[in-house]
């Protein structure tokens, strides 16, 4: 990391500007670019497509339907400071989320029958001083509730954590794992070098205790991303590859694959404005845009918890410092709203339950054609 340019010079940049002023002009960056393309900003670009597919909707704002997902960022600190990342975690992050936080979480989520699924993130998840605590608790109240920890396979050989994949799998944890190649020159380019083998070490042990295995009910499923400026390929048509590629050479099995699209924020926004790509990046996702993906983006059904407890509706915004609107009692106003923040963020403390928040306005920025471009893209992979 200390020898890598690329992040030399976001780090730079991060402490000369800060972590908001930097926002703000890659902001005005991705907003300048899709002036040079005649692109307007995201909601009216949707309302415009809407129009001209003939489709009557009268609806000025995305709006979420019922929460069924809780994701919890619980910190920053990561083993790892891989290149496309945006969150910006690395080894030098020390943010994590507190005990009372993750007891005010675990508190919503008993409040929230409607949520199937607990999706821990990070950084690095597993590092994080009460990821252990999140998930015995969260089980103990709902037994039958999905936890996906995601999971860059390197930390299962860190210093520590040495019983970390029997305490995954007494728990049934579903891993999702970054592998974003299935060749070690790939994967090495953009999360550092030697990170390969070691997680084909990591793959190797997850099968062993019987992930990605039929009938364990235990669920390995790796996320591809692209290591440039382009779309990822065909989902179901990577996986076939994938599959043939990491039997053959390693033995290794895994339950799904999960394609996303880079999004064009934070280290890889970084990383593409130096470059000059920044504006034939926009100009590829807007081109691409499908606004079948609209009705399934993820945060139609997710709430996005910072390390701090601040809400958010997904993870993007989270990192670009967009925190939700409020809840549903100061939406009712309807069309009084506007997508400009409130002052003071919410937080979990501000919360009873995910319920609060169904037909609540989604706060959308330029960043969003990301997730609508292609076949759309989600922490779950593919939308559409």
């Amino acid at each position: 990391m200390e020898e890598d340019a690329e992040f030399k010079l976001t780090a730079s940049n991060l402490k000369k500007l800060g972590q908001k002023k930097l926002t703000r002009e890659e902001k005005k960056n991705r907003q300048r670019a899709l002036d040079r393309i005649g692109i307007p900003n995201f909601l009216s670009f949707w309302r415009a497509e809407k129009k001209k597919q003939g489709i009557e909707d009268k609806e000025k704002w995305l709006r979420r339907t019922a929460v069924e997902i809780l994701q919890l960022n619980i910190g920053l600190y990561c083993n790892q400071a891989c290149n496309h990342c945006h969150v910006e975690s690395s080894p030098k992050r020390s943010e994590m989320m507190d005990r009372d936080t993750a007891d005010r979480c675990l508190h919503i989520l008993q409040n929230s029958p409607a949520v199937h699924t607990l999706d821990i993130t990070g950084g690095a998840p597993e590092l994080c001083s009460n990821f252990r605590h999140l998930v015995t608790e969260a089980r103990k109240m709902k037994p039958e509730l999905k936890i996906i920890d995601r999971c860059n396979l390197t930390v299962l050989l860190e210093p520590g954590q040495e019983d970390l994949v029997t305490f995954l799998t007494e728990h049934k944890v579903h891993i999702a794992a970054s592998l974003p190649c299935y060749s070690a020159k790939n994967v090495n380019l953009q999360r550092g070098s030697g990170v390969f083998d070691k997680s084909i070490q990591a793959l190797r042990l997850l099968n062993s205790a019987g992930y990605g295995k039929e009938g364990t009910n235990l669920e390995l499923d790796l996320v591809y991303n692209p290591l440039g400026a382009f779309l990822p390929p065909a989902q179901e048509d990577l996986k076939v590859k994938y599959e043939e590629e990491l039997w053959e050479m390693f033995g290794i099995r895994f339950s799904k694959l999960f394609t996303i699209t880079n999004m064009p924020i934070k280290r890889f926004a970084d990383f593409l404005y130096r470059r000059g790509e920044l504006e034939g990046y926009m100009e590829l996702l807007v081109r691409n845009y499908n606004l079948n993906a609209m009705e399934t983006v993820m945060c139609r059904n997710i709430l996005n918890v910072g390390w701090n407890g601040q809400l958010y509706d997904c993870d993007f915004n989270q990192q670009l410092d967009m925190p939700l609107i409020q809840t549903r009692r100061s939406l009712e106003e309807g069309d009084k709203q506007s997508d400009t923040p409130s002052r003071r963020p919410p937080t979990v403390w501000d919360l009873e339950t995910v319920n609060d928040l169904n037909g609540s306005v989604i706060v959308v920025d330029n960043h969003c054609f990301g997730c609508t471009a292609g076949m759309g893209s989600s922490c779950q992979g593919t939308v559409v």
